[in-house]
């Protein structure tokens, strides 16, 4: 019986995926929704939420809290989500079933309509995890990440907690100080917003270009702790850490390991 070589697959993903964007970053928008119009070649699609972020609402209630908050008048509100770059939509139905206000951003009417069929299709399977107050509410979005026309959805153009699923390493490395940026200008800041990134692929070489390009753990942190600024990397793609001084005024903060639990 034959084998699959998936090291041979991820290569040949890197290397198709990397002619497909081998374009003006301008254009990289529209290369995004060609794949999505096509709909015959989708590597990112696992076809379920991811289990890390599973894990997270089980078992980190000291990183995310309550799926809701409570007002100065003793009432609740649903805590709102966004995730970037949604896909499908799986994590955005995952949040929606622990209670969330969530919403799934998309660049491409198609990928919007795979989002509600997704919903309208499997939906219910994802209503495992209601709470007593009841499940959230799901919406898709199509719009540029980095443009005001689609955030005014929440009253106030800022969201509770944002998910970013290697949303960050498909962006091209000239968007990166405009994406710590606008991380910071869509959390909101009263109480205090939570970003959580899965930090991918942090095994890839820089060098070798993407989408998805290669990250390292260090590459974040630098770029959220001086949000629009541009950080200096080496020849070789690594940023160096600690190139742009002393963190600013305004960057997001770290949460510390120990709230984790």
């Amino acid at each position: 019986m034959a084998t699959a070589d998936k090291s041979s697959s991820s290569s040949d993903d890197r290397t198709r995926l990397s002619i497909h964007f081998d374009v003006p970053e301008s254009s990289h928008p529209d290369r995004w929704a060609q794949l999505w119009d096509a709909g015959d070649y989708l590597p990112w699609d696992r076809g379920r939420p991811n289990p890390a972020l599973r894990d997270l609402l089980n078992h980190k209630k000291g990183w995310i809290g309550d799926h809701y908050l409570e007002k100065e008048d003793g009432s609740k509100r649903r805590k709102t989500a966004l995730v970037p770059g949604c896909g499908r939509g799986y994590d955005v139905l995952l949040l929606a079933s622990y209670g969330y206000e969530a919403y799934g951003l998309e660049i491409s009417d198609k990928a919007v309509e795979r989002c509600l069929e997704e919903k309208n299709t499997n939906g219910d399977t994802y209503m495992t995890n209601i709470h007593s107050d009841g499940a959230g509410t799901s919406t898709f979005l199509k719009g540029d990440f980095f443009a005001n026309d689609w955030n005014n959805v929440v009253p106030s153009g800022t969201f509770d907690l944002i998910y970013d699923y290697t949303f960050f390493c498909a962006l091209s490395p000239g968007l990166r100080p405009a994406w710590s940026q606008r991380m910071l200008q869509l959390l909101t800041t009263n109480p205090s917003g939570l970003l959580i990134c899965l930090e991918f692929p942090t095994y890839k070489d820089p060098s070798l270009g993407g989408p998805p390009f290669g990250l390292t753990p260090q590459t974040y942190l630098e770029h959220l702790s001086h949000p629009g600024q541009e950080i200096p990397y080496d020849e070789s793609g690594h940023v160096l850490v600690g190139g742009q001084g002393s963190p600013t005024s305004d960057r997001l903060e770290r949460l510390d390991e120990h709230l984790a639990t």
